[in-house]
Parts: structure tokens; sequence; C-alpha cells
């Protein structure tokens, strides 16, 4: 892969970055460690840094020696996810609990590699914005950083991100114009039931018998009530009742997640939710309230930018390792926010790992970082060419 020189030519400090960086996960609003060496590296090459955006968020400026022109901006994400990690890596998480599961420790240090080579090569006109966001993981972290007033303390003209993929072929970039990731809801559930002794079930009113019919229930939404030819997902990803052998407990709490590509989908969804937790409670006797948290709206890339963003990849990876044909994610991302304010696009990057994202064995490839950090900067250069 012809990696931009320059990068190759300091590879072995980006697989260093990213091992310690795996090595001290923090999970979102608390990378406070990780702040400090993304905001440290950007200062030693001279980049303008501003911390505590949004929190944690560190954002850096570099202007091009040609004069004025456009604001690019390029964002990672830095948080990790609170998962054991299993892999038996000699740099594994030193936090118990903690793992950089989804590859965001490599995110970072792409981003470092882009901002250190366009430092290295300024000759450009124009500004690079450099964001590195945290708290991505449903936490939040681009509204955090939006509502910091992001883009009206450091305007972007245009913005682009990327993710690492053990989906594809090594190598391989897939990027496409349109709805490319979902919106996601989180949903939360407590069922009140009426305790009693484990023996005497008639006494009591049983939240747990109401919840599994509840979850079975609820499955029939997307097989009998969405359209057929519009993806949505309902996930029950939680279930949580009682704490002894011979008692009914008083509680069951229920939590998932609702995923779509369409509004009227998301509405739908919870529409019928609502009415499925009031029918369950009136059949088992159980009070049932749900609640809905909005956390991802729908990542749509912009035609013009997945575009750009493509020739990008094409100067790095080549023509028949660019995928454009569109293939749509029932995944999440909060970088779908900063792309409601600011045109720009998302891609995906193969690499040579090959279980799935938030599994304790996750492993990035890391052949990958030169390979990110490349079609990172190449894109500011492409779009700041004098």
């Amino acid at each position: 892969m012809p990696v931009l020189d320059t990068i190759a030519a300091f590879t072995d400090d980006l697989v260093a970055i990213r091992r310690d960086l795996h090595a001290n996960p923090e999970i979102g609003f608390e990378e406070v460690r990780t702040s400090r060496i993304v905001a440290d590296r950007l200062a030693a090459w001279n980049i303008d840094v501003h911390e505590n955006i949004g929190g944690t968020g560190v954002v850096g400026i570099l202007e091009g020696t040609r004069g004025p022109g456009r604001r690019i901006g390029l964002r990672a994400d830095m948080d990790a996810l609170p998962i054991e990690e299993t892999t038996n890596l000699p740099f594994r998480s030193r936090k118990p609990g903690t793992m950089h599961a989804c590859g965001h420790d490599g995110h970072t240090t792409m981003l470092l590699g882009a901002a250190r080579h366009l430092a290295m090569n300024r000759d450009f006109a124009g500004t690079a914005v450099f964001v590195f966001q945290p708290a991505e993981e449903g936490l939040g972290g681009a509204r955090a950083m939006l509502a910091d007033r992001l883009f009206e303390r450091f305007p972007c003209d245009e913005i682009y991100g990327l993710h690492n993929s053990p989906y594809l072929e090594p190598g391989q970039v897939s990027v496409f114009p349109g709805e490319a990731m979902a919106g996601s809801d989180f949903f939360d559930i407590r069922i009140t039931g009426a305790g009693s002794h484990g023996a005497m079930p008639q006494v009591g009113r049983d939240p747990i018998v109401a919840a599994t019919a509840l979850v079975s229930a609820l499955q029939t939404i997307v097989s009998r009530n969405t359209h057929p030819l519009q993806a949505a997902v309902l996930s029950v990803t939680q279930i949580h009742a009682g704490a002894a052998y011979n008692v009914i407990p008083e509680e069951a709490t229920l939590a998932g997640t609702v995923r779509f590509f369409a509004p009227e989908v998301g509405t739908l969804v919870q529409t019928r939710m609502r009415e499925i937790c009031e029918g369950i409670g009136r059949s088992f006797g159980c009070e049932v309230e749900i609640a809905f948290r909005s956390i991802f709206d729908v990542l749509v890339n912009g035609e013009s930018e997945a575009g750009h963003l493509a020739e990008a990849a094409r100067s790095i990876v080549g023509d028949a390792n660019v995928l454009t044909d569109p293939r749509p994610m029932m995944g999440s991302e909060d970088f779908a926010d900063m792309l409601r304010a600011v045109p720009g696009s998302y891609c995906w990057i193969g690499h040579s790992g090959t279980v799935p994202l938030h599994n304790p064995a996750f492993v990035l490839g890391e052949e990958i970082l030169p390979v990110g950090a490349s079609v990172l900067a190449k894109v500011v250069e492409n779009r700041l060419a004098a």
C-alpha cells in the first residue's frame, strides 16, 4: 500500500502510541490521560491546541503556509468500553473492566499521524482542524462538543472521519453517499409487580414472567409492524431481577436499543413498544414503565464529500480497494451529529483483525495505522491544494 512517505517513516511511533493508549484505556468523559497525550503531541508539532472542549475533547488548529482557504476538519474518537479484555496481548489493558474493544485507540493514533504529517508539510492554502472527541460510545460526546460551540469556535467547511473494520479485507475502504449508519434510541423498562415467597407465587404478581413475555412480544414489532423494506432492529440487551433462589422479586428491569434509518420507523417502533408495555402490564397485573433516550442520529454522508474521501482513499489503497457501492450498517456513530452541522463524510477501513467490534477478544490489525493516517492527511491535502 503506498502510504505517504512521511507517515511510513514514523509508523513505529504510531504503533507505540497506539499500544500505550490500548494499555491505558479510559471510558467516555474520563479520557484525561488520553487527552493529555494528544494535546502534548500536537503542541510538540507546533499545532495550536485547545483543550477541555465538551469535557475532555481536544482540538488542534494548523494553518497552511499558502494563506487563507477552506477549513477542513478531521475527527477521531478517544473512548474505550466497559469490557474486560481477553486478548492476552503484551500491551493488553491494565485497567480491569475497561478495554479499547472498538479500536478508538487506533483512530486517535491515525489522526495524530495525519496531524504530524500535515505539520511537517504545511504547503497548503487554508486550515486543518483536528477534532479529538470524547465519549462516542453512547454517552453523547459529539453533542457535548457541539454544545460547547465546537464549530462556532473552530469553523469547518467540511469534516471527515473514519472507523476501522474487521469486516472488510485489509486495505479496503468503504465510502458512499447517503444514509450510512443507523440512528439509535436506547430504552429502559421497569416492571413493578408484587413480591412473594418463591413457593407461593399465587399471592404475588411475578415481574419476571411479565418480563419474559415482554421480551418475546417486543420482537414482533420488527417482524409484524415495520415495513419489510425499511430496516429496523430492536434488541433487548439487559434484564435484571431478583437476588435469591426462593424470592419472587418486586421488580424487574429491561434495557436495550432500537436502530433505524427512517425517523418515521423509529417513531413507529416507540409507539408500538409503549402499547405492548401497557398491554403486558394489564395482562400480568404489573405496572410497566418505559423511557426512551435519543442517542445517535442517522449518519448521512454528503455526496460530494463522500467523493472527496473516496478520491483520497484511492490514492492510498488503489482503485480496486475503494468500495463505493452503498452498504449501510445498523451500527450507530455520533459523528452523525457533526455531519448534521457541517458537510462531510465517513469511511471504514479494513484490517487483518477478524474478531467483531465490541468483543473482549477484539484485536486491531496495526497495519491499518499508516493507512488511515494517510487517507486522513490526503483528503486535507487534496481539499486545501493551493
